[in-house]
């Protein structure tokens, strides 16, 4: 009876464990990702440091600089505390159209995006592991008004990040 209570707790340890694993595979993403990951692996990205402020939402992908999140002076704290050892950091956009975007990433990380004092929720959301180029992307409702991407969490220290209107 011990032996069956046993497999019984195992097959449902090993079931939760392969439900909670992320999708594999650049087809595994919710919508197409091919306009957002040949932004995010073009060879012309931007490269910002952190901190830095833009005039318009820029028209190709960036690549943020990143520094220890002590260091990075996120202008609101993130919504999830970085893990030690990661980095952060941020870019402020002064002008955008109000409308539906498209925020990609090129690998894990904690994206808050802040405006008019609040933190923005994703309309939607979509990961995946094992795509070169990207890793994952959300969709924000942007108002005509300034807004701040903080990063955080990050591995490296720096991130390929695709700002751009949702088709």
């Amino acid at each position: 009876m011990r032996v069956l209570t046993f497999l019984a707790a195992l097959s449902i340890s090993a079931t939760s464990a392969l439900a909670a694993e992320e999708p594999s595979g650049c087809d595994k993403f919710k919508w197409p990702i091919e306009r957002e990951r040949a932004a995010l692996t073009a060879p012309d990205r931007v490269k910002l440091a952190s901190g830095s402020e833009q005039a318009a939402l820029p028209s190709s992908a960036i690549t943020l600089r990143l520094v220890t999140p002590a260091d990075a002076k996120l202008p609101s704290p993130p919504e999830r505390a970085p893990k030690d050892g990661s980095f952060a950091g941020f870019t402020s956009i002064k002008t955008a159209k109000a409308g539906l975007y498209t925020v990609s990433l090129s690998s894990g990380a904690w994206v808050d995006v802040i405006q008019d004092g609040h933190a923005l929720k994703p309309v939607a959301f979509s990961g995946a592991t094992d795509c070169d180029g990207i890793r994952k992307t959300m969709k924000y409702q942007l108002s005509a008004q300034p807004f701040v991407l903080q990063i955080s969490g990050v591995r490296d220290n720096s991130l390929a990040i695709a700002i751009l209107p949702a088709q």
